[in-house]
């Protein structure tokens, strides 16, 4: 038979992983190699640069297309495992997942959007375009820094419960919250499922507050932990909130979020990441390049 492409390995993968453990890529390329009857001759058969296996790069992509729509995610590099979102799909028992299916979750069509990638039966094809070089720098740039917001990502999530409390306290207050003062944000609790509770005074009289909940998971928080939160909310007497996430959020989350018309925000991992390199937390700079233009009214004659 053909080498499957990598659309028609993502159930398999999926379901490959169903067991809610932790697999590597190459565990996960060997067994779906076997599910398929591939050859010898077709497991070592190269791309037409000669640097990989042409099956293993059909179950990396079909993997990073799961993680990017929340049915995997990252456990270490090159291990994954199943999401609560991944379970849910397959107590669909879905004929087939391909990229029409992913389409239905909006991290996998930002995803495809960022990425501005033009999807095939077989393969990915990159859009092809002229580009200047500000714009192959800006897109080498974008490149770095969601590399780097994985790598943020890993680290919180493999740190003490401390530290992300550290993380978030510090990100609020830079992004001006609390007039900037850490004196103004009180945590109510820690717990030991991952989770840490905040109240913010908005103005130093404390006259207005914000409830914040962080929450330092792998699986995909619903609508009805949503619901929970917005419960507590209440219960704090506080007008707006804001959810953080290092995973992410329910397609169901968000329209619920919309459809109840509060002051709430929800934050999931990568914008999380994406905010701490903004306002350089958990970061440092390594390299500055300045773009330079010719300064035209230099060269005007007085």
């Amino acid at each position: 038979m053909p080498i499957p492409d990598y659309q028609t390995v993502m159930l398999p993968l999926l379901r490959f992983a169903g067991d809610q453990q932790e697999h590597s890529l190459r565990e996960a390329i060997d067994t779906i190699s076997d599910k398929f009857n591939l050859t010898k001759q077709e497991r070592q058969a190269l791309l037409p640069n000669g640097q990989q296996p042409i099956f293993h790069n059909r179950v990396g992509w079909a993997q990073t297309f799961m993680k990017k729509a929340g049915l995997l995610t990252s456990t270490r590099r090159w291990h994954f495992r199943i999401t609560h979102r991944g379970l849910e799909v397959l107590k669909q028992n879905p004929k087939k997942i391909d990229v029409k299916f992913l389409d239905q979750f909006k991290e996998f069509r930002e995803f495809r959007d960022l990425k501005r990638e033009r999807l095939t039966d077989q393969t990915v094809v990159a859009t092809k375009r002229e580009k200047t070089p500000e714009q192959s720098l800006k897109s080498a740039n974008q490149i770095l820094r969601n590399e780097l917001a994985k790598q943020l990502l890993q680290r919180i999530k493999q740190s003490p419960l401390s530290l992300f409390a550290r993380v978030v306290v510090e990100l609020l207050t830079k992004m001006g919250y609390a007039a900037g003062r850490k004196d103004a944000i009180e945590a109510i609790r820690k717990t030991g499922d991952g989770r840490i509770r905040l109240i913010i005074k908005e103005d130093l009289l404390g006259l207005d507050t914000i409830y914040i909940q962080a929450e330092r998971l792998e699986n995909v928080v619903s609508r009805t932990e949503i619901r929970q939160f917005i419960g507590a909310l209440q219960r704090q007497r506080a007008k707006k909130g804001i959810s953080k996430t290092t995973s992410n959020f329910s397609q169901e989350a968000y329209e619920y979020t919309v459809r109840i018309g509060r002051q709430l925000v929800l934050i999931h991992g990568d914008l999380l990441a994406q905010y701490m390199i903004d306002y350089n937390i958990g970061v440092s700079p390594l390299t500055t390049y300045e773009i330079k233009k010719v300064d035209s009214d230099y060269f005007t004659n007085e």
